[in-house]
């Protein structure tokens, strides 16, 4: 695949209201017990990141970012075909390069890479869905994996990751992040936009070296109002004081830059009834 290819990669659909609908959420304001919520999942992000302290990946080889990029390119086409929600997507990159924080493949090997796609999808999609579909159902271009050969590959992923398969996303923030930076009456484009650019932003980054919450109080910022200085972002966010601010206004300028065209990242619009599964 060309990195500059976008001719199948699509990570956003024209889907039904019930495809969107992770958690019935109504419009009352965020009270108390939501805002410890989140303060409580800032902090199990710093215990989990001290869990997760290996060697990053290489993604500055172009081989290896084109074959990152194919792997995204499909799990976002099989999401759609499957109707999983976005979370499930994004959890199932996360158990990805995590994977390959502690493992390497070899650059030759792309049948491996392409398995282990499956397998990490597969795998999310048992933590977050409902309903799973067969092993046999995940359709790989060029490759007929069979399923033990993909059973296999989950649990070399388990053992490889300790069975640590809880991660948090940046998705349990948004809706708490757009009231709080936007006010109570947020439009429900803001939230559908701030999904849109944390789906963007995975292609450009190694998830498992930023927090969640940083990815996710960027894109609520972006969404709310694109052109924010440092000391207007400070005040908004001053009440996170376990938030990394300076990274959050990196990624900030990052969601600018792609918004500018600099990602060949094609643009649509997610369903704003899209809800957020807290748990």
């Amino acid at each position: 695949m060309e990195e500059g290819s976008d001719t199948s990669f699509s990570l956003f659909c024209q889907e039904n209201e019930s495809s969107f609908n992770e958690h019935q959420e109504n419009d009352d304001p965020i009270t108390e017990s939501d805002a410890k919520y989140i303060h409580m999942l800032i902090q199990r992000e710093t215990l989990l990141a001290s869990d997760i302290s290996l060697c990053p990946i290489d993604c500055s080889i172009n081989s290896r970012k084109c074959a990152r990029l194919d792997v995204i390119n499909w799990i976002f086409h099989t999401r759609a075909l499957f109707g999983f929600h976005f979370r499930t997507a994004y959890l199932s990159l996360t158990y990805f390069d995590r994977f390959l924080s502690r493992r390497f493949i070899d650059d030759g090997k792309l049948w491996a890479i392409r398995l282990l796609s499956v397998a990490c999808l597969s795998l999310a999609a048992k933590m977050e869905e409902c309903k799973v579909p067969a092993l046999s159902e995940y359709c790989v271009d060029d490759y007929a994996f069979e399923s033990n050969a993909i059973q296999r590959m989950e649990l070399f992923v388990l053992n490889t990751l300790e069975w640590k398969m809880g991660s948090i996303t940046p998705f349990s923030y948004i809706h708490y992040f757009i009231t709080k930076f936007c006010g109570d009456s947020r439009p429900k484009e803001l939230v559908s936009k701030a999904i849109e650019l944390i789906l963007l932003i995975t292609k450009e980054i190694n998830l498992m070296d930023h927090r969640p919450s940083v990815i996710a109080a960027a894109a609520a910022l972006a969404a709310c109002d694109n052109q924010l200085t440092v000391k207007s972002m400070e005040s908004m966010i001053s009440s996170f004081e376990s938030l990394e601010k300076d990274q959050v206004f990196t990624f900030y300028n990052l969601l600018q830059e792609l918004e500018m065209g600099k990602s060949s990242t094609p643009k649509a619009m997610v369903s704003p009834d899209f809800k957020i599964h807290q748990s």
